[in-house]
């Protein structure tokens, strides 16, 4: 039995907290993909590439609203980095057989805020 849609989500977010890469690894089909305003659909090696450098500088990541409709989940949540920018997104993800398969971000402004940039 696999783990809960929910919980393969959620645990994706801690990995990110955690820079825990080999966990994620473990989460992330084969055939995964990443979708944001900046990638179009990259495969598993590209997304660890441009993606992971920002894992561990993350104050924070509150989850506010987790959805789950069948093999999918949308997830609202405002991200803190550790030097203070600030950010809210949301995530579609698509899971099956306990793996993510793909994930769809939208970038968004912190609640009240002004535009944050990425660390790097």
């Amino acid at each position: 039995m696999f783990a809960s849609i929910e919980d393969i989500v959620r645990s994706s977010f801690d990995c990110y907290l955690t820079a825990d890469r080999l966990r994620l690894e473990t989460l992330l089909a084969q055939d995964f993909t990443f979708t944001s305003p900046y990638d179009d659909h990259i495969d598993r090696r590209t997304y660890f590439e441009r993606c992971w450098p920002v894992a561990g500088t993350f104050e924070s990541l509150e989850l506010q609203h987790l959805v789950v409709s069948e093999n999918r989940c949308f997830v609202l949540y405002d991200a803190t980095w550790k030097n203070g920018n600030r950010a809210r997104n949301t995530e579609l993800f698509e899971v099956s057989e306990g793996q993510i398969h793909s994930v769809e971000v939208f970038f968004g402004l912190p609640p009240g805020g002004p535009v944050s940039h990425l660390p790097g």
